[in-house]
C-alpha cells in the first residue's frame, strides 16, 4: 500500500507539473496573440507625407491611408480632418516609420472581378518594363497552436501582389513561382539564380521588389 501510495503521490505531481506548464503555455500564447491584435499596422497610424489631388494642388502633412476603403485622411494645420477618396487623388507619399521608407501610392483605374473600373490606391514597389505593385489589408486568419487543443486567431497583414505592364494593363499576381518566371522570359534563369544566391522569397513585399527591379535591370 505504501508502495502505491507513493506511486500515486508521484503520479499526480507529474500531472499536476504538466497541467501547470500546459497552463502557462497557453497564457504565453494568449498574450502573444493579444499583442499581435493589438498593435498598430501602418494604415491605423499618422504619417508625414504629402498628397497631390487631381486639381494639381499638394497637401504636405500627416497622412493616414486605408486601402481597403481607397480613402486618404489629411490633418490640416488646423487640427481639422479631410478625407479623399482615390477619385480625387493622383499620388500620395509617406515617410513609414516602422520599416523607415518612403513608400509611394498612385490612384491607378483597375476593373475588379465583378467588372466595375474605378481609382483604387497601389503601392508602387518596383518600376520599369515590368512593374510591381500591392496592396495591403488586414486579415484575421486560424493558426493551430502546437501548445494546446484547438486553435486561435490573430490579425496578420495581408500584401497581394499585382504587375503593370508596358501597355498600361494591371493583373493579379497568382503567388506562383513559376508564372512569375514565365513572365521573364528568356532571363527566367538568371532571375531563378539571383532569387537563390540572394536567399529572396516572392511573398515578402521588399524582397519581390528586388527580384522585379533586378529583372528590370539586366
Amino acid at each position: 500500500m505504501k508502495l502505491q501510495s507513493v506511486y500515486l503521490l508521484g503520479l499526480r505531481g507529474v500531472i499536476r507539473f504538466y497541467n501547470q506548464k500546459f497552463v502557462i503555455l497557453a497564457l504565453v500564447m494568449l498574450a502573444l496573440s493579444w499583442k499581435a491584435n493589438a498593435q498598430n499596422w501602418p494604415s491605423e497610424v499618422w504619417h508625414e507625407g504629402r498628397i497631390v489631388l487631381t486639381d494639381g494642388d499638394t497637401l504636405r502633412g500627416l497622412v493616414k491611408y486605408d486601402l481597403q476603403q481607397d480613402l486618404i485622411q489629411y490633418n490640416q494645420p488646423d487640427k481639422r480632418t479631410d478625407a479623399f477618396s482615390a477619385r480625387k487623388i493622383l499620388f500620395f507619399e509617406i515617410f513609414d516609420n516602422s520599416v523607415r521608407k518612403y513608400r509611394q501610392f498612385f490612384a491607378l483605374p483597375y476593373t475588379t472581378p465583378t467588372g466595375y473600373r474605378a481609382p483604387v490606391f497601389f503601392e508602387l514597389l518596383a518600376e520599369g518594363k515590368l512593374t510591381l505593385l500591392s496592396r495591403e489589408s488586414i486579415e484575421f486568419r486560424t493558426y493551430n497552436s502546437p501548445y494546446y487543443i484547438g486553435s486561435y486567431s490573430r490579425q496578420v497583414l495581408v500584401n497581394t501582389f499585382f504587375f503593370l505592364d508596358e501597355k498600361g494593363v494591371i493583373s493579379e499576381f497568382t503567388g506562383n513561382k513559376n508564372d512569375l518566371l514565365d513572365l521573364m522570359g528568356k532571363k527566367a534563369k538568371e532571375v531563378e539564380k539571383y532569387i537563390k544566391s540572394n536567399k529572396l522569397r516572392y511573398d515578402d513585399k521588399y524582397d519581390f521588389a528586388a527580384i522585379v527591379s533586378f529583372y528590370n535591370s539586366i
